[in-house]
């Protein structure tokens, strides 16, 4: 099967399954009370079923079978990305201590380097496997952070999926395009219950961590095969820019302001972006096209090779500090991290995703 032909059948089959295993996902939580209820700083406006992320995973493994990706070193990173999403529907039900989470997280990145999955850089093994886990458990954990408006992190990584897939079919890695065209296409599918008004699901931890997880791995395969030397590393940023932006806001944003970092609060990029755009398909949709003109830029810098893609993601970088100073200022902050009575709610909260 040719790269171009895996891709559009891994799109159409992970779509199609998606949007058959969404109302079905609905229905097996609304029977099992598997439910994300309103509660401090999560303020949608009613209890909404949280199985999203097991359609959006049952429409990848149904491309993954037609496309042959049940296979030999493949056959590793989804598996990873089930056991991943096996652990966060888990959490969900019932918290999991956050070490649990980190140690396999951790494994998942073990078996991909095991497997021939992980990172290959000039610095060799040790180099490689230390990338290979910050990565994974950096990834993995970005997304779940992104996962906290409606739509959020569905798109990104509908977009993520469709950037990797077109640099994997570019360099005629068949089986890799097909399935980052169908996490695109699961993702897409699944948009179409978490973007109505109300949200009639949600990805839930399980979701959103094997979406990560996907997001890296893919990324990480695909950049294997690419001719650009280390220079790989910076087109894998670009692929995964936007919660690698979202994740660096939060985190410098509340370390100016001595919130913790691993507290919910409602003051990530999506948030800052609601207040500006008024409606959460606004805010999807925002950061839809921001993530596409960065995989833009790493499927061009791949091609036009080492100082192209190393200029283009230099101007990303630059350009996201400038967005980090703005998103940062009085007029972009939301009340949720302002100092007085609404920081002191926010120290208080759970630590969990923060839906909108």
């Amino acid at each position: 099967m040719s790269a171009e032909l895996a891709a559009v059948a891994g799109f159409a089959i992970a779509a199609a399954g998606s949007f058959l295993a969404t109302p079905v996902a609905i229905t097996v939580a609304r029977r099992t009370d598997f439910y994300d209820h309103p509660r401090e700083y999560r303020q949608h406006s009613r209890s909404t079923p949280l199985l999203g992320g097991a359609s959006v995973l049952a429409g990848v493994l149904i491309a993954a079978i037609v496309i042959g990706g049940l296979t030999g070193r493949l056959l590793v990173l989804l598996g990873c990305a089930v056991g991943l999403w096996a652990l966060g529907t888990a959490d969900d039900r019932s918290p999991v201590a956050p070490k649990w989470r980190l140690l396999a997280e951790a494994g998942a990145s073990i078996a991909l380097l095991a497997a021939g999955l992980g990172f290959k850089t000039s610095g060799g093994g040790a180099v490689d496997a230390v990338l290979t886990l910050i990565w994974i458990v950096g990834l993995c954990n970005a997304f779940n952070l992104m996962d906290n408006l409606d739509g959020a992190c569905g798109t990104v990584g509908c977009v993520s999926g469709l950037g990797i897939g077109t640099l994997a079919a570019i360099d005629g890695q068949a089986t890799l395009a097909g399935l980052a065209f169908a996490l695109a296409g699961a993702c897409a599918a699944f948009l179409r219950w978490n973007l109505a008004a109300p949200a009639r699901v949600f990805l839930g931890d399980g979701g959103s961590m094997a979406i990560g997880f996907l997001v890296a791995a893919l990324a990480m395969a695909t950049a294997r095969g690419l001719h650009v030397g280390d220079e790989s590393l910076l087109a894998v940023g670009l692929l995964a820019g936007l919660p690698i932006l979202d994740t660096t806001l939060v985190s410098v944003s509340r370390t100016r302001r001595g919130v913790p970092l691993v507290t919910g609060g409602r003051d990530h990029l999506s948030h800052r972006l609601l207040m500006a755009l008024g409606s959460p398909r606004a805010v999807a949709a925002t950061l839809g096209l921001v993530q596409a003109i960065l995989c833009a830029l790493a499927v061009a810098g791949a091609r036009w090779g080492e100082a192209a893609l190393a200029s283009f993601a230099l101007v990303a970088v630059v350009a996201g500090v400038a967005a980090i100073v703005v998103l940062d200022s009085r007029r972009w902050r939301p009340p949720a991290i302002a100092v007085g009575d609404a920081e002191q709610r926010l120290r208080a909260a759970p630590v969990g995703a923060d839906h909108g």
